[in-house]
């Protein structure tokens, strides 16, 4: 069952990129923080996803996993996203991290995702993790926002560190993507020769 839940390209690193699949199960009204001045943006029912890195130092513990463990963590006591019960279990025994390397800690929103993920109409269901020092994330961004199986609900949306992408997408036909990626990472992977500093 749990590896149904991810998509892995890699292995040794503890670092890398990827992909959460995210599926709002209703509408609601969203402000992405301070994006847009504080626009209120409505998010329809359907899938979604968005493109995120954790690349860290080399020697910098479990950068992957504590990202992705955070993203599938709500704020004060609100209950966290079903997948992270599967992550910890993955991570634990796939070498992503110690047993002890992650500490739980109040989550505060910060990046345009976590308002997103903090509501419980949105829950990840998917996550296509890829584990290389490899900057990848901007290609892939390239790559999916310009497709017509996708399409965005604001420019820069989910890109504070980037000024020329989009990594919060909605997806209008989500196999068509999965199928793509699959497809398209390792292509990916190997045109980006530029490893994390």
């Amino acid at each position: 069952m749990i590896r149904e839940q991810f998509t892995i390209f890699g292995r040794k690193y503890r670092m890398g990129s990827y992909i959460l699949l995210i599926r709002v199960s209703r509408p609601f009204e969203l402000v992405f923080g301070r994006f847009q001045q504080g626009k209120l943006f409505t998010i329809p029912e359907g899938d979604y996803l968005y493109i995120g890195s954790a690349l860290g130092g080399v020697n910098k513990g479990a950068p992957l996993a504590r990202r992705l463990l955070r993203h599938a963590s709500r704020s004060c006591t609100n209950a966290p996203h079903a997948i992270r019960a599967a992550m910890m279990t993955l991570f634990q025994t796939d070498d992503f991290m110690e047993p002890s390397a992650i500490e739980p800690s109040g989550k505060k929103l910060r990046w345009h995702i976590d308002y997103l993920l903090e509501h419980r109409e949105a829950e990840i269901d998917h996550i296509i993790i890829i584990r290389s020092p490899l900057r990848v994330e901007c290609k892939l961004s390239e790559l999916l926002e310009t497709l017509p199986e996708t399409s965005l609900i604001a420019p820069r949306l989910g890109a504070q560190d980037s000024r020329n992408s989009t990594h919060l997408l909605r997806l209008n036909n989500r196999q068509k993507i999965f199928d793509l990626l699959n497809t398209s990472i390792p292509d990916i992977q190997e045109l980006t020769s530029t490893p994390a500093p």
